[in-house]
This record gives structure tokens, C-alpha cells and sequence, in this order.
């Protein structure tokens, strides 16, 4: 409802895009960093219990990805929609991944959810960067380092394996920025949908948003049984890899010199379709 409501009120009322921009760098910079710092810092950390589920992703993700690339020999679309729409298959919405895990999770399986995020962001910005990173020449390495969800991440767990209590106040006011982002970050996903005449990348669309939302999490389920993993890893790794698309795919291709209007078409796609597809999986893991 939020996601349609954001949408509405971006379309229908002075409240346009421009503020929309501001409210998802808040979001983006602040508000989410602060979130997943929290979720990092309180989580029981156990690493190697998890480290199979963890290595099912990545693989995963990676496999994805190269399947992608694939749609190079398939649809011979234009090189540059090509790099700019491999992220779209192997990146996830933090803000929807979280708002769900959020609804239907308890604290031990948000907890988990947190360490898959936190693992998995930095796979996932250095796949997407790399795919672009030739056309700008911009330093892969660094890209990653200063993404605010790495950083965010990374520390918390960094305290958290040291052991270091925050104050309480510092503690109560990070953990309510942090519940601030959900609600605010999934307006910013309604107020983000787009379409654009794209009749010739069709195909290609519709060729990401079948991998990222249907052949990304069968992928993950197939493992899991295979790899028999507990019930609550394998939950997990089927919620994580049904996710939609990432919205800062569309910022990182049209920062990075690839074709945006083609990445802000698969996004809205994905997003409409995932609230059919996770219930489905949802209901499919259960």
C-alpha cells in the first residue's frame, strides 16, 4: 500500500520527484545505514553455521549474473542496455527485503537476515560495478568501499565481534532512525516506478525479471534441499533471492555511463511483479 500510495502522490500532487530525490539520499545515506548498523551490531554472529547458506547465495548470485550476460547471444540487444541490465538479475531492494523480514520474521531469523545483507551487498555492488565499470573508468575497489550500506555493515559487525556496548542513548537513537527507513524507503521505491517505451528491449526485460524473481530463488531452493540446510537458512535464502531489484541500479547505470531509462523500466516491472512472486515463494518454502 505504501508503494502505491508513494506512487500516486508523486504522480497526482505537487509533491514531485525533486523531493522524492532528497528524501531517498536521507534514506539512502542515513536512515537505512543506520538500520542495518543496528541489525549488525546486536546480531549473535555465527559464522561458521551460516557460512554454507552464505556460499549458496554468492554462487547464486554469480550464476545470475552470468546468465545475464547470456542474453548477449540471445536477444543481441545494444551493448551498452546489455552491461547497464546485468545488475538488475543479481541485486536486491534492501528496503522491500527488510520490510518484509520485518513483518514476518522473528528477531533470531532478522538477525540472520542482517548477516546475509551484510555479506552479500558488497558481492553484489562489486558485480554490478564491474559490469559498468569499464565505460566510466572509475576504481571498482573504491566504489564498493564508500557504498553507505558496506560501510554501515561492516562496522557494526566490526564492533560487535570486538564486543563494544553503545551508550544507551546512542543505541535508542540509531535503532529509531533505523525504523524511520522502512516506511520511508518504501514509499521511495512507489515514488521511483517508471515506464518507458522500450518495445524493442522488451524481451530483455522480461528475460532479467524472469531470472531475478523466478530463477534466482528456485536456484536458491534447489540448493538448500540439496545442500540440507536448517529450515530457518533455507527460509531465508529463498526470501533474500525473491527479492526485487535494487533502485540504485538505476542511479549506478546512469552515473556510470549506461542507459537508465532501460534500468528504471526493469525495476518497476520487477517490483510490480514480486508483490505476485514472494508470496508465491513464500508460500512455496513453507
Amino acid at each position: 500500500m505504501l508503494i502505491l500510495l508513494a506512487w500516486c502522490i508523486n504522480r497526482y500532487t505537487f509533491i514531485n520527484q525533486s523531493i522524492w530525490d532528497g528524501v531517498e539520499k536521507l534514506v539512502y545515506w542515513v536512515l537505512f545505514p543506520c538500520l542495518l548498523f543496528n541489525a549488525a551490531i546486536n546480531a549473535k554472529l555465527i559464522w561458521a553455521d551460516n557460512f554454507l547458506m552464505l556460499l549458496l547465495l554468492a554462487t547464486c548470485m554469480v550464476t545470475m549474473g552470468l546468465l545475464a550476460y547470456c542474453a548477449r547471444w540471445i536477444f543481441s540487444p545494444d551493448p551498452i542496455n546489455l552491461v547497464s541490465g546485468i545488475q538488475t538479475a543479481i541485486r536486491f531492494n534492501t528496503y522491500i527485503v527488510l520490510a518484509v523480514s520485518a513483518r514476518i520474521l522473528d528477531a533470531k531469523g532478522l538477525e540472520l537476515m542482517a548477516i546475509t545483507i551484510a555479506c552479500l551487498v558488497p558481492i553484489s555492488n562489486a558485480l554490478s560495478v564491474y559490469s559498468l565499470a569499464h565505460r566510466s573508468g572509475q576504481n571498482t575497489l573504491f566504489e564498493i568501499i564508500k557504498n553507505p550500506f558496506v560501510i554501515a555493515t561492516t562496522s557494526g559487525l566490526f564492533l560487535n565481534f570486538l564486543g563494544v556496548q553503545l551508550p544507551e542513548m546512542v543505541q535508542f537513537n540509531i535503532s529509531r532512525m533505523g525504523n524511520a527507513s522502512i516506511p520511508l524507503g518504501l514509499l521511495c521505491v512507489g515514488a521511483s516506478l517508471r515506464w518507458i517505451a522500450t518495445k524493442n528491449d522488451g524481451a530483455l526485460v522480461m528475460y532479467w525479471t524472469f531470472l531475478k524473481l523466478m530463477a534466482f530463488p528456485a536456484l536458491a531452493l534447489l540448493g538448500a534441499n540439496l545442500l540440507n540446510l536448517p529450515p530457518e537458512q533455507k527460509f531465508n535464502a529463498v526470501l533474500f533471492a525473491c527479492m526485487p531489484t535494487a533502485n540504485s541500479a538505476f542511479v549506478l547505470a546512469s552515473r556510470m555511463g549506461g542507459n537508465g531509462p532501460i534500468v528504471a523500466v526493469t525495476i518497476s516491472v520487477m517490483t510490480l511483479l514480486a508483490a505476485a512472486t514472494i508470496p508465491f515463494w513464500i508460500y512455496i518454502v513453507k
